[in-house]
Parts: structure tokens; sequence; C-alpha cells
């Protein structure tokens, strides 16, 4: 085990073997830290919460030569609030906000400049790319794409294997810069399994997309969409609206 003199650590603290703890690195009381884990400098751990085995926290960013999102530039500490449960193999990168009682399922990728709301949860092998907002109370299921750039509102609810995108110009000409954007979802908006979000999208408060739909325009609050493309079909039932009582 490895563990900076700089860091400020709580007795209480339990650690697997093999652990690396960098510099400036803080965590608070009944933290439990699995096998292998590697804490980058300056991250900050919040009190109660469980860090799997072989899992990464504070990540740097590399930058492809040819990556259009990726940025070189000072970033904030990783933050990991208070109760958050990250399960094992999961690499979650510095200038990334994770609030209080996120779960985060193994093999999972959040990298920088994301910010994830209390209660949220993230699916095994959810990869959430940088610049992305997630609300409370979401669900993120398992092996889903959340493209750099997006938006994910409160209670919204991602089924496996979805798909976002930011890109219509396919990674060619420079027009492709002045567009980039991933989809934003709108609050309790519901998204069926292997669905696919075009870039800049929005999907309307309360409103389902369908299973399988490819969603090539915004999409109306409260009413489902399905096919591809993907049209109206029929109305939100009132009793799954949010201000209905629906959870």
């Amino acid at each position: 085990m490895s563990i900076s003199k700089t860091a400020k650590i709580d007795g209480s603290v339990d650690f697997g073997q093999n652990v690396v703890v960098e510099d400036e690195v803080e965590i608070s009381k009944d933290v439990k830290i699995g096998h292998n884990v590697v804490i980058h400098a300056g991250v900050k751990i919040g009190e109660g919460s469980v860090i799997s085995d072989n899992t990464v926290l504070g990540k740097f960013p590399f930058k492809a030569s040819a990556s259009a999102t990726t940025k070189i530039k000072k970033l904030s500490s990783l933050v990991i609030g208070d109760h958050v449960m990250i399960g094992a193999n999961c690499v979650i990168y510095t200038g990334s906000i994770l609030h209080d009682n996120v779960f985060v399922g193994d093999l999972a990728s959040i990298r920088e400049d994301v910010e994830i709301g209390e209660y949220t949860i993230i699916g095994r092998g959810v990869a959430i790319e940088n610049q992305t907002t997630i609300g409370k109370h979401v669900k993120v299921e398992t092996g889903s794409y959340i493209t750099a750039m997006s938006t994910i509102e409160d209670r919204c609810f991602i089924a496996p294997e979805v798909a976002f995108s930011n890109d219509n110009y396919l990674g060619r000409t420079e027009e492709r810069f002045k567009h980039f954007k991933g989809p934003t979802l709108k609050k309790g908006s519901r998204i069926g399994v292997n669905a696919t979000l075009l870039p800049g999208v929005t999907i309307g408060k309360d409103a389902v997309v369908a299973a399988g739909s490819v969603v090539t325009k915004d999409v109306l609050g409260a009413i489902i969409v399905a096919g591809v493309p993907a049209k109206y079909f029929r109305d939100v039932p009132k009793d799954q609206l949010l201000e209905e009582g629906g959870d």
C-alpha cells in the first residue's frame, strides 16, 4: 500500500490491499476502499462511501490528436459525496462531481466535467462522456452510452443499451465544431431499450421513447414516440405523469 504523507484520511477508513493514495487526497470517516484501488491527487471522498476493487478515481484525461471534445486544461479535483457506492473496475476522471448517495455499477466510466445528482444510479458498463450533467433520482441502465455535452434532468429513466450522439457530421469537415451538442432529456422523460438519440434533440418532460426507436427531432412532453424515425404513437397515460403521482 502506498499512501502520500499529504493525504488527509480519517482513522476509521478501511483499506484493502495494494491501494495507492496520492497527494492531497481527502477521505472522510467510515469509507471502505477495496483492493488495488488507485486514488489520484486531490480526490475528495465523503463519509460512508464504498470504493470497490480495481477502481481508479481522479484519472486525468488523455487527448487523442483527432479528439474534438477533450481539452487539455486545468481541472478541479474529483469530488465524491457522502454514501456513494462505486463498483469494481470503474474509472472516474478528475474534474467531476458525484453527489450524495449516487450508485455506480461495475465497469462504468465517467469522464471529466460530469456532474451527477443525488440518488442517481449509473448501471454496469455505462459510459458517460465529458461535459455532461445528470440530475437527481435518474436511472441509467446497463451498457448505455451518454455522449459528451448531454443534459439529463431529474427523474429520467434510460434503459439498457441506449445510445446518445452529438455529431451530425460523423467526424468530417470543420463545420461540425460549431454544432456539437448531445441530447437534452427534460424531467421525467424515459428512453426504451436500444433507442438511439441523434445530436441536439430535446425529449420533453414525461415523454417516452419506445424501445429500438431512432429520435431525429425534438419530442414534445407527455407523449410516446416509436419507430425509425420516431413518430407520435400516443399520449403518456395520466397516471404515469410525475405530477399525477407516477414514480
